[in-house]
């Protein structure tokens, strides 16, 4: 098989069959690992909002506790994506890809057994940290492994997973419903995608691009021969940061790229989990009538088709166009139940359009971060901007009962819709263009363009 240059200056040979194989299934089984650590953090989302009502009535949560028991792992994300992007930039991706689910499955197993609310939102919080790793360093280690020509395709559709596991908390919650303790067992439950995920990560080699970043060119020219895997080796070596990762974010050559990335990515999702973990509120405020769980399965399952659309099309339409007319369009959305809240056919067309075309352009939250960053300081890039989303999602989740309790739904719709015209106008002035580029190259579009 014929790749792009991994030495600089010469094609390689045709791959033997070998190369092949140990190729594909290296990549089947990253993306496999990847993907279940993405689904696992839309599944404790799911799952807590489905949960709410019953753990709120259990532990006797008064709105504040309510507020900082979904806001928890968003709060965690914050702090577990700079940290373990910083050791998985130092140390390399895998000993933290491995770390990072061992956490998170120890705090799946232990909420069954709280007792009180600060215990679910201390043990939420480690769940976040863990998450926040997983953001760090599973899309960025999927990335360096990735050719060029469906690299956006195919982590997009890590996205995918993030909005199954979300739909599959939903129908879990729904199941367990009726069953009193139920929503032990439904937070519970994540533990089982937890090991499953532990189990696939044994033996996954190191990145051959971190190698290179840190001037390792033999072990890496080692790795891209077994695997055939097609990396502008110059460049990369080139582009390897010297100074700390954290303080390269905010240096004048990566500074666009940083303040794209992390505010693209809260503007996108602070509306949706704000939205998604106080549904049944929102419902209510609205004067829907009937079953508030059947909505939020539609809810579920527009999202995935939305992002599943979003995954066909960015390496055809690029990113540009899937993220700045989406923003727009989705803040208009919002806006208009907010004038209109009384309108049957306007709220289920609003949220409908709102919830598909959210969902599609976050397809790209997997895909621009790793793509904005060199490889020397992705897994910082992509932690903080991580946690800069959460950040946003965890004020949104935190805020939005408070502010239906004291200014209404339309308040809370149109101050989404805002949060959504401002990604619009930022994304506008600071998204480049990297469809079809080598990771490496798509870094340097990143802080270059005008």
């Amino acid at each position: 098989m014929a790749t792009l240059p991994v030495t600089g200056d010469r094609f390689p040979e045709q791959q033997p069959a070998a190369a092949a194989r140990e190729r594909k299934r290296l990549q089947t089984k990253l993306m496999l690992a990847t993907q279940i650590g993405e689904g696992i953090d839309g599944y404790i989302i799911g799952g807590i909002g489905m949960a709410m009502t019953a753990i709120t009535a259990d532990l006797h949560l008064s709105t504040l506790d309510q507020g900082l028991v979904g806001a928890s792992p968003l709060i965690g994300i914050f702090i577990g994506g700079p940290l373990f992007g910083w050791l998985a930039d130092r140390t390399g991706r895998r000993p933290v890809f491995l770390v990072d689910m061992l956490i998170f499955l120890l705090g799946s197993l232990v909420q069954f057994f709280v007792t009180d609310g600060m215990q679910l939102i201390a043990i939420r919080l480690m769940m976040g940290i863990a998450i926040g790793g997983e953001y760090a360093i599973g899309a960025p280690l999927l990335s360096e492994y990735a050719p060029r020509h469906n690299r956006g395709r195919l982590l997009a559709s890590l996205e995918i997973s993030w909005y199954v596991g979300y739909m599959l908390a939903t129908v879990v919650g729904a199941a367990f419903a009726g069953v009193h303790g139920g929503w032990r067992w439904s937070l519970a439950s994540s533990a089982v995608i937890a090991v499953v995920c532990v189990a696939l990560r044994g033996g996954v080699p190191e990145s051959a691009r971190w190698l290179l970043s840190k001037g390792r060119r033999e072990e890496a020219q080692e790795l891209i021969a077994r695997y055939d895997i097609e990396v502008d080796v110059e460049t990369e070596l080139a582009d390897g940061e010297r100074q700390n990762s954290l303080r390269a974010l905010f240096a004048r050559k990566h500074i666009r790229g940083t303040i794209f990335a992390g505010t693209f990515w809260a503007c996108l999702v602070l509306p949706y989990f704000a939205i998604g973990t106080f549904w049944t509120q929102v419902f209510d405020a609205l004067g829907m009538g009937g079953n508030a769980t059947a909505a939020l399965l539609i809810y579920s399952v527009t999202a995935v088709l939305g992002v599943t659309a979003g995954c066909l099309i960015v390496d055809r339409i690029g990113r540009r166009k899937l993220l700045v007319p989406p923003f727009w369009v989705t803040a208009a959305c919002l806006a208009l139940v907010a004038v209109w809240p009384r309108s049957t056919a306007v709220i289920v067309g609003g949220f409908l359009f709102f919830i598909f075309l959210n969902a599609a352009s976050s397809a790209l939250t997997a895909v621009y971060p790793l793509e904005v960053f060199p490889t020397s300081m992705r897994s910082t890039g992509v932690g903080f901007a991580a946690a800069m989303s959460r950040v946003g999602a965890a004020i949104g989740t935190f805020l939005l009962p408070m502010g239906l309790s004291h200014f209404g739904v339309e308040f809370v719709l149109l101050v989404g819709a805002g949060v959504l015209a401002l990604g619009g106008l930022v994304s506008h002035f600071l998204a480049p263009e990297t469809t079809d580029l080598d990771l490496a190259q798509a870094a340097r579009a990143a802080h270059t363009r005008s």
